[in-house]
């Protein structure tokens, strides 16, 4: 006999804020950032953290794998990185006297692209098949990625030479945008009590597993979508693309991955059921970094953010 659904939305809820929970004994920041990094793995998304160096990218990226005990890559994205480096290659076996796939880091659960906008395009594109399709494709033949699988991405907002732009077609498929931002100076000067002794990464366990993110996905799937909120969605793209500030608003997979975002927080709320404050608590993250500010609005010094902040207000909330 199955668990009720109500039963196993609880069981979800306390899993998600438990991993929140251990990730927060290793990095010092905001607990809604680190809700929305678990929320982003629960709706099957990717995820690009833009932020200064030095203020824990990396090590999040690893406190996630290790909360969750999944295989972990890290790539570090250069100039003269080749796709097959990402992906993997065919090697000539001379006992077989055949080719052999030897799989690349894209082959892990959660795999960290460092510095992301420091590889050529081509590069770059080597990603865009693992991330929508969860599969790679080398010399004719596919390849399956396992579940969950993750791509979480960081650039440096504030270097550009030497980098190349990630384009709009390829930033569209990353759900969110985070950034980590500084700590407070108590819990700063906390952190460098610990990173200098006994650094917590080192010690931190497992609160649950790959069948865990699993399962936590395929619940946050199931939960109910009014049809009204599916049309609040809706409007709220199209509230953006009207918006003459910008020279190009949020796409219908920006409307998709909102949905799965915002049903995710539902699930770690413990609730079988969206409501609009979902939506509204994770469209910024969620739509921001895709949308184009016209270049008459970005010389007055209006951002993304506050292009979507301005839809949400505009657009009227079933209720």
């Amino acid at each position: 006999m199955s668990e009720p659904e109500s039963i196993r939305t609880a069981d979800a809820a306390r899993t998600i804020g438990a991993v929140v929970s251990n990730l927060g004994r290793v990095i010092h920041a905001p607990e809604e950032t680190l809700r929305l990094c678990v929320l982003c793995l629960v709706a099957e998304g990717h995820l690009i953290l833009e932020d200064f160096p030095g203020v824990g990218k990396t090590m999040l990226a690893k406190a996630l794998a290790r909360s969750l005990d999944v295989s972990f890559s890290r790539i570090q994205f250069t100039p003269d990185l080749l796709p097959s480096d990402v992906t993997g290659v065919n090697v000539f076996n001379q006992r077989s006297n055949e080719f052999e796939f030897r799989p690349g880091p894209v082959f892990a659960n959660l795999l960290l692209a460092d510095e992301i906008n420091r590889a050529s395009p081509k590069t770059q594109a080597a990603l865009l098949e693992c991330m929508q399709e969860q599969q790679v494709t080398v010399d004719g033949e596919t390849y399956e990625l396992g579940r969950p699988f993750m791509v979480m991405a960081t650039q440096n907002p504030i270097e550009y030479e030497g980098t190349y732009p990630l384009p709009e077609a390829q930033l569209d498929r990353f759900t969110m945008r985070l950034d980590i931002g500084y700590p407070p100076l108590s819990e700063e000067a906390r952190m460098l009590t610990e990173q200098t002794a006994d650094p917590p990464l080192d010690t931190l366990q497992p609160v649950a597993d790959a069948s865990d993110a699993v399962s936590l996905a395929d619940e946050a799937k199931a939960v109910y979508v009014e049809e009204s909120l599916n049309r609040y969605v809706v409007a709220l793209l199209r509230t953006t693309r009207a918006d003459a500030r910008l020279y190009l608003g949020a796409s219908p997979r920006a409307g998709i991955a909102l949905l799965r975002v915002a049903k995710a927080r539902a699930l770690a709320d413990g609730r079988e059921y969206l409501s609009p404050d979902d939506v509204k608590a994770v469209a910024v993250p969620v739509l921001a970094h895709r949308l184009i500010v016209a270049p008459e609005a970005r010389s007055s010094g209006l951002g993304d953010v506050a292009i979507v902040e301005d839809a949400l207000e505009k657009t009227p909330v079933p209720v």
